[in-house]
């Protein structure tokens, strides 16, 4: 039988309604298993992408361009479905079979052309074994991996300097039908050490070009199942099979999200029967355990695993119905736990709908809810969070605690192309927020609470090693981001070395610590005016004349280089509104408008916004 989500999904389609309703497409998607998912996809893959497009004009559809050694019918439906999840429509072209290697060759194919965001290219162990001679030796595949990893750097070269989109390969699978046509063990171990070998070579690749993304088969594969039908291998060359197939498009999935800017911050759990095993109000702190007892360690090992995701930039908070002393001790003092109370952001324990607290949370981190992932083990709070905050990302946790981790590590919510020194430290830079926070209650106004905050600001030229942390802002940053211009680290690097133009970091801190880069703005200069591409700031350090001080110093410095003018944009989303008023409140005046809403503004540079006193700044051009 039929799940019911899948069913919902068949009516919408019977009744040609799938394009009309598509903003509910991912929280049906969300129930269904990956066989059902890969059956919605066929379904979606019907729907014309302009149709999506017409109704809902704040959905972008994801070009992808899929080809490949073997047959690759089964991707379009499952990468379909998986970008629906997060509400990204597909348009895909698939070339030829067995194309790939001419197609990446040529210059004029799909992988390159304009507006393709993907270039996926499967490859499969034939592209080497079908190459050698028979009989073959170990010899031989050293020497055709070697050549096929020297060919793929070369491709990957070229594809990142004539094309606009990210190239994705794969690392290949070593099956048993080729280790046991050799018949003795030592060199069955030989090829693998050469197989091995070649894989880690493949995804060593990413380290030298940064638009590429490999994706790594073998834990997909490790989930189980067969890589292969050896019947369809063998008759239609289908050399990767369906289950397979559907974890690689969730993969996909997940980056185009992330190359969309659409990274998860923050991590909300539940605590009774999420992070500990028991109920703190009925069994006290000695009936609870998160360790020493069979169910306690399942509870050990996801109080780990969040807590690794939290090392890494992941805001952690928590948010239970609970009285707030007991759980605070709990996490102070109790033995069992990996988790301690200064691990998180925010510590919401009380009796309030989570809904509510939830918003709660998004607000006091200057956040939108849906920056948030949210785990708990109850079906109703999980529904109430689901059908009042769909923006929130909702995990499916339940009675059975060992599988607690590996369904918040499922989505891959929290991924990013690249860890910054930034992101390490992010958690205690908000916790340092708490410390602002307590300086601005027991202050008489605002202009005291400045003053006393002591902000210095450096804003210069990007460092080599800051580059992955201003396409990160670009890509994370939604409030003030005025024109919302996504860039990759490449895009970045290529400002940086355009003659006239410029990606400029701002760095700040205060008297309670260093908040590292925190904004962008990128310019060039052009027929005697100052041109500002974009400018951004991190939400953490909004409201302390950051952005005030960078701009007059830029103005001041456009001025002083003999610019006659500068030249902003704002472009609206749904997200940024609050500073369509950023440029008129620094002497820009409004001097053109677009029909997609891109507002154009000028400044004569005559009157220049002056740096705010209260804070210190250090500008070097």
């Amino acid at each position: 039988m039929a799940a019911p989500a899948l069913e919902r999904l068949r009516e919408l389609h019977t009744t040609g309604k799938l394009a009309v309703e598509y903003p509910a497409v991912p929280g049906l998607l969300a129930e269904l298993d990956p066989a059902d998912l890969a059956r919605a996809g066929r379904l979606l893959a019907r729907v014309p992408v302009e149709e999506i497009e017409e109704r809902h004009p704040g959905t972008v559809p994801l070009t992808a361009a899929v080809t490949g050694h073997g047959t690759l019918d089964g991707l379009t439906a499952p990468l379909t479905a998986q970008l629906a999840r997060h509400g990204i429509p597909l348009r895909a072209t698939v070339g030829d079979h067995d194309a790939w290697l001419r197609e990446l060759r040529d210059t004029g194919s799909a992988l390159y052309a304009d507006g393709t965001e993907l270039a996926l290219c499967v490859l499969d162990a034939d592209v080497v074994f079908g190459e050698l001679p028979v009989p073959w030796r170990v010899e031989d595949v050293t020497e055709a991996t070697t050549a096929k990893l020297e060919l793929l750097g070369h491709l990957a070269a070229q594809h990142a300097t004539h094309a606009p989109g990210t190239l994705v390969l794969n690392t290949l699978p070593l099956l048993r039908f080729h280790t046991a046509q050799l018949a003795d063990h030592r060199s069955r171990a030989e090829l693998g050490v050469v197989w091995r070998e070649f894989n880690a070579g493949l995804l060593r690749l990413t380290t030298h070009h940064p638009r590429l993304h490999v994706v790594d088969l073998d834990p997909l594969i490790a989930e189980g199942g067969p890589v292969r039908d050896t019947r369809l291998a063998a008759y239609a060359k289908v050399q990767l099979g369906e289950e397979l197939l559907g974890r690689y498009a969730r993969e996909i999935g997940h980056l185009a999200r992330t190359l969309r800017g659409r990274t998860k911050k923050v991590l909300a759990v539940d605590l009774d029967n999420t992070l500990w095993d028991g109920i703190l109000g009925d069994d006290g702190p000695e009936g609870i355990a998160a360790a020493t007892t069979y169910r306690g360690e399942a509870f050990r090992t996801f109080q780990r695993v969040v807590k690794q995701l939290g090392a890494q930039g992941v805001l952690l908070t928590a948010c239970s119905k609970n009285d707030e002393a007991p759980v605070r001790e709990v996490l102070r003092s109790h033995p069992d736990m990996v988790l301690k109370e200064d691990d998180f952001v925010r510590v919401t324990a009380n009796w309030q709908p989570k809904d509510g607290n939830l918003r709660d949370q998004a607000d006091r981190l200057n956040l939108g809810v849906d920056s948030f992932v949210f785990a708990d083990d109850s079906p109703f709070e999980r529904g109430l969070v689901a059908g009042s905050l769909p923006e929130v990302a909702v995990v499916p946790l339940d009675e059975e605690p060992a599988l607690h981790a590996e369904r918040l590590l499922a989505d891959g919510w929290f991924d990013v192309r690249e860890l910054t020194a930034e992101d390490r430290l992010r958690a205690g830079q908000y916790r340092s927020d708490a410390e602002r926070a307590d300086l601005r209650e027991n202050t008489g106004s605002m202009e005291e609470y400045l003053r006393g905050l002591d902000v210095r600001v450096e804003f210069s030229p990007a460092r080599d090693h800051e580059v992955a942390r201003l396409a990160q802002i670009t890509l994370r940053t939604n409030q003030f981001n005025l024109t919302t211009r996504r860039l990759q680290q490449t895009d970045v690097q290529r400002v940086r070395e355009t003659d006239g133009s410029q990606a400029l970091a701002i760095r700040a801190r205060d008297r309670f610590g260093d908040n590292g880069v925190v904004g962008a703005v990128f310019v060039r200069w052009t027929e005697g005016a100052l041109w500002i591409d974009n400018a951004l700031l991190s939400c953490r350090v909004f409201a302390r004349g950051i952005e005030d001080a960078a701009l007059s110093a830029l103005l001041r410095h456009a001025k002083e280089s003999g610019a006659r003018c500068a030249h902003a944009e704002y472009r609206p989303t749904a997200k940024n509104t609050r500073y369509r008023d950023f440029w008129p409140t620094q002497g820009f005046a409004l001097t053109e408008e677009s029909p997609d809403g891109t507002l154009t503004f000028t400044h004569e540079l005559a009157a220049l916004p002056p740096i705010p006193e209260h804070v210190t700044l250090t500008a070097e051009f």
